[in-house]
């Protein structure tokens, strides 16, 4: 019998990744969506169903279908809005898991569990960031993400339910949302190559990022969930904003210096200046590491914009 998965958050990046992979796999596979869409991009083969984080009613309904997996993706996930929406926010990132959990615990406790944390749990920890980090979260999002962790591992230790949770660092691919740094960085340059901008507003140049590509993440994923635990998800390498900038401006053939333009607006109130993640567990215990270069993923990106 195929196996059947459910992915919330299936619009967004990881979503779209995850459901190719497991369709891959000759799962069958339901995305949950707030409510039925009449247009927009679906992906073939996917089944849409409704459901959402902030409803427990739906999420028990969705239980129902007594899932063999379920990946959750699902999360207000812009750090820079949730300090202009923080109880948004910790609704939805925070107690939208601690909802889907119980659900599952009362329905079909069997299911396997996947939650996607984040590396912004740790906020200025030093670095190198490992399962034993000690998390100092600088945002809403990062506190928002540190409570559905403690959730998930309390549901883990207290019922005995199956969960994996990957503290996943910065993540980028050609499907990463607009508003989201790399992206915009990516997105802006192929509008300044056909003249219909002329410069790029950032913010701070100098915060530094561990950050991979998303399709190779989506293999560790699936690999944490069929093992159960927490496990760091990165590239075990740091970058600056600058360095993301100056290499995908030259790409396309530009100097970043002479289009990028400082505005204070887009600084965070507290900033997470550097992350760089310790993966020897997931090494040790999967057997994984990040296959694409920091290079290679910006020339992806880059190309797919201009």
């Amino acid at each position: 019998m195929r196996k059947k998965a459910l992915i919330t958050g299936i619009t967004g990046q990881d979503g779209y990744y995850m459901a190719l992979y497991l369709l891959k796999k000759g799962y069958e596979v339901d995305g949950m969506i707030r409510r039925k869409r009449s247009n927009g991009e679906k992906i073939n083969n996917v089944n849409y169903v409704e459901g959402d984080l902030t409803d427990f009613i739906s999420l028990i309904n969705l239980a129902k279908n007594k899932y063999n997996e379920i990946y959750n993706f699902a999360a207000q996930s812009f750090v820079k809005l949730s300090w202009e929406q923080p109880e948004l926010t910790a609704e939805v990132t925070g107690l939208g898991v601690l909802r889907l959990l119980e659900a599952v615990r009362q329905v079909s406790p069997k299911t396997k569990i996947f939650q996607a944390s984040s590396s912004e749990m740790f906020g200025n920890s030093p670095a190198p960031q490992n399962e034993n980090t000690p998390f100092k979260p600088r945002s809403p999002y990062g506190i928002s993400k540190l409570f559905a962790h403690w959730t998930a591992i309390n549901y883990r230790e207290s019922y005995g339910m199956h969960i994996g949770a990957a503290i996943a660092f910065n993540h980028e691919s050609e499907r990463r949302g607009e508003e989201f740094l790399t992206r915009k960085i990516t997105k802006a340059i192929g509008e300044i190559k056909r003249g219909e901008r002329q410069y790029l507003e950032l913010g701070n140049l100098n915060a530094e990022r561990d950050w991979g590509y998303a399709p190779d993440y989506i293999e560790a994923f699936y690999k944490i969930l069929q093992k159960g635990g927490d496990y760091v998800v990165a590239t075990g390498e740091t970058h600056s904003v600058r360095e993301f900038a100056e290499k995908a401006f030259r790409i396309a053939g530009l100097n970043y210096k002479k289009y990028i333009k400082i505005d204070n607006k887009y600084k965070r109130p507290a900033e997470v200046n550097h992350l760089r993640g310790d993966i020897s567990k997931i090494r040790k215990e999967l057997n994984w590491k990040s296959k694409t270069t920091f290079n290679q993923m910006i020339i992806k990106m880059v190309k797919n914009d201009l």
